[in-house]
């Protein structure tokens, strides 16, 4: 099943292109990574499937739902989730405290003043169990801001799992980390349940020909090829506009 499905996308701010006749689908499933140079329109691409920015023209589908210019709210409530390529946590809260909140959103209560949030079992454990998948368990009760940023990262992935989404989008999940925090990113990620499809920015070379099942090159906000690992490595246009010689 094709999960996400982009038709001829178009966005400019004026007299700059960001995106230009844009054509790319995600199957069921499936990691699928957005590459390409600083301004190639990447980021913007994730916006307009996310909702924070709305296509000029062509439609974006989510299975057979056309969520064209859908804000994100209303993107999320039908199975989209997504990090940013900043943490947007809850610093002073703890670890389990963000993640219960954003359980309790998915469930529709997040202000239900009747039951305290903490006597809430079901929704503890839900959290605790989304903890577990992202290797956080040990630090539910620690404040975010003592964790490190490999961790924060961790529990945005968390945060996006309790939205129960069919489809992921992730903005440059390794960005700024050490190399030990993306060797754990590059594992949690590719041992998340193949029930959900991922679409993902990525810069890291390693990173992508770690995870990625098809990537799409972006060049000037326009696709300048879509295919494997393999067929991405031989491509001669995008070895001399992006990967050089290195790969």
């Amino acid at each position: 099943m094709t999960v996400l499905r982009i038709e001829h996308l178009n966005r400019s701010f004026g007299s700059l292109v960001v995106t230009n006749d844009v054509t790319l689908t995600v199957e069921d499933g499936e990691r699928h990574v957005i590459i390409g140079p600083n301004g190639a329109g990447k980021t913007s691409l994730i916006h307009q499937i996310g909702g924070q920015l709305a296509p000029d023209g062509g439609h974006i589908y989510l299975k057979d739902t056309d969520i064209t210019g859908w804000p994100p709210q209303q993107v999320a409530r039908l199975g989209i989730a997504r990090t940013f390529q900043r943490n947007n946590l809850f610093l002073n809260l703890s670890v389990l405290e963000n993640l219960r909140l954003a359980v309790q959103v998915k469930r529709g209560n997040p202000l239900d003043f009747h039951t305290p949030a903490r006597r809430d079992r079901a929704v503890i454990d839900h959290a605790e169990r989304l903890l577990a998948q992202v290797h956080l368990d040990g630090a539910a009760g620690r404040p975010v801001r003592s964790l490190s940023y490999g961790e924060q990262r961790q529990l945005e992935i968390a945060l996006a799992l309790a939205g129960d989404p069919d489809l992921m989008l992730l903005d440059e999940p390794t960005s700024g980390m050490s190399p030990a925090e993306t060797e754990r990113m590059i594992a949690l990620i590719s041992n998340l349940p193949r029930e959900i499809a991922i679409l993902m920015i990525e810069h890291d070379m390693n990173v992508v020909f770690s995870i990625a099942d098809r990537i799409t090159v972006l060049f000037f906000g326009e696709v300048l090829a879509s295919g494997t690992a393999a067929e991405i490595q031989a491509n001669p246009r995008v070895r001399e506009v992006y990967l050089g010689g290195a790969h």
